[in-house]
């Protein structure tokens, strides 16, 4: 959440004074200069505090371009429904509101007829009364990705088509990869989990140290810590603002760290580990069909999203109406995905798909050639970790609470934008301006804080860094590269000034 340095010790005239008996901040290790009477400081509870300006000066420095990329990239996609309407209106939206929609059938030939090329993958109903069908094809030389027609429901009329990936338009498919990994695949992914797995750090101990100075510093009462000092000047008002805003985000900051890193690479693969072992997963729809052998894999998850089966051939087009029935039947409403057989030894599935909360996600196997419900889940039956995994993806893409999200998640990057700028700005106000001692910003804080933390706080805290960093691999990985980097700075300089 920040990216400063606290003057250490704090100086509110000199900050680049050093009071006796603290560490000489002239030395890169932070200890005192040979042949002074100063003595190594005792281990302290106050060095836990440097140890986390420290760490939050650098995660500040070297992890905010890539937060601020994240911040601006997510701001853009907060607005993708809007784009989406403006750029593709003509696609998603009939004309005129009928009374009645035609049947799946009549759409679905007015949609083959227009585009033959490849196999029927899932039809989705139109959300609302305004909104089209979408028809949804597997092209093979679509890759991952599909062609999904927009058919009038009240005219059987095809509207147009578009190259859709789970369901996203051409826009927030190229803004959703741009804000995951820059449009540069799967190594651009490493950029947004250094982002996610640094921020929920960042924000806690700019927390730390905030709340902390506050109290220490200023009015005892919650306005010290939540409003900026409007009385102050310099670098002392920067901060204020800083990190007053900062406290006001963090909450928000947190949640996205925490549901950007559930689909994360490596990150993402942990969580999946926690969903596995504590049995947290989504219940699987069983789509066999009564006396035959369970198909080898649900793929119902995927049709939510309007992804591609494994058909090798179009399925009855009355089959999707009796689908829908039957669906309709059981209490399904909103709108839906309907889903082919996979083989004939399986049941069509539909499965809601309404995100905004309330949410609906209620899935069931159909036989269409009985109408007969075979299977059934129920999004109330979803274990809380699901659960949540689910909520938080949506709320994390700005769907979950519709308008009121999009504005809160605009709010929290634009927030984030001005948190990072105002860390900056405090480097550079910091920069010594002796005429002797000029420097573009201001000096790092002091090395060494470990060496005089107490033992207890060693003791927990190493096997607990550990056990974050497995959790969080890349966050592992970047804390072991600074601190290699961190030593071997601090050995040439003092190779450099013993020399």
């Amino acid at each position: 959440m920040s990216h400063r340095t606290e003057e250490i010790p704090q100086n509110d005239h000199d900050p680049t004074s050093t009071a006796k008996g603290e560490p000489d901040g002239d030395r890169p290790d932070g200890l005192a200069k040979p042949g002074s009477d100063r003595q190594r400081p005792a281990r302290s509870w106050e060095a836990v505090r440097h140890l986390l300006v420290r760490l939050h000066f650098y995660a500040g420095v070297l992890v905010a371009p890539f937060l601020l990329v994240a911040a601006v990239t997510g701001l853009a996609y907060t607005f993708t429904p809007q784009l989406d309407q403006l750029l593709y209106g003509d696609q998603l939206r009939v004309e005129r509101v009928g009374d009645a929609p035609r049947p799946l059938a009549e759409q679905i030939a007015a949609a083959r007829a227009a585009y033959p090329e490849g196999t029927m993958a899932s039809v989705i109903t139109p959300p609302g009364p305004e909104d089209t069908t979408r028809v949804v094809l597997s092209v093979p030389e679509l890759g991952e990705k599909q062609r999904t027609v927009f058919v009038d429901p009240y005219t059987a009329e095809v509207r147009g088509e578009l190259t859709t990936w789970f369901g996203s338009t051409p826009l927030t498919t190229w803004l959703d990869d741009l804000h995951r990994n820059l449009n540069l695949g799967e190594t651009g992914r490493l950029y947004s989990e250094v982002a996610a797995s640094w921020l929920g750090v960042t924000v806690l101990g700019g927390l730390v140290l905030w709340l902390g100075r506050s109290r220490g510093q200023r009015a005892k009462s919650a306005r010290g810590a939540l409003l900026p000092d409007r009385k102050a000047r310099g670098v002392r008002r920067t901060r204020s603002w800083h990190a007053a805003t900062g406290v006001w985000l963090a909450l928000g900051l947190l949640f996205l760290s925490a549901t950007g890193l559930t689909w994360s690479n490596y990150a993402g693969e942990r969580f999946g580990r926690l969903l596995d072992a504590a049995s947290g997963n989504a219940p699987a729809l069983d789509t066999a069909l009564p006396g035959t052998e369970a198909p080898a894999e649900d793929h119902s998850d995927h049709a939510e999203h309007g992804g591609s089966g494994e058909a090798t051939a179009d399925a009855d087009p009355a089959g999707f109406d009796a689908a829908l029935a039957a669906a309709r039947d059981a209490g399904l409403g909103g709108t839906v995905v309907v889903t082919p057989a996979a083989d004939a030894a399986s049941a069509w599935t539909v499965a809601q798909n309404d995100n905004v909360w309330p949410v609906h996600y209620d899935r069931v196997a159909v036989d269409t050639t009985s109408g007969a419900i075979t299977s059934r889940t129920y999004w109330a039956d979803h274990p809380a970790l699901s659960k949540l995994s689910k909520l938080g993806v949506q709320g994390h893409m700005g769907v979950l609470f519709g308008v009121v999200n999009q504005i809160v998640l605009a709010l929290v990057a634009l927030g984030l934008t001005a948190v990072i700028v105002w860390g900056y700005r405090m480097w550079w106000q910091r920069r010594p301006t002796r005429d002797d001692r000029r420097a573009l910003v201001g000096k790092a804080p002091e090395r060494g804080a470990w060496r005089r933390l107490p033992l207890p706080v060693l003791i927990l805290g190493v096997p607990a860094v550990i056990a974050l960093g497995w959790a969080l691999p890349v966050l592992g990985v970047t804390l072991a590269g600074f601190l290699v980097v961190d030593v071997v700075v601090g050995a040439v300089r003092r190779q450099r000034r013993t020399a």
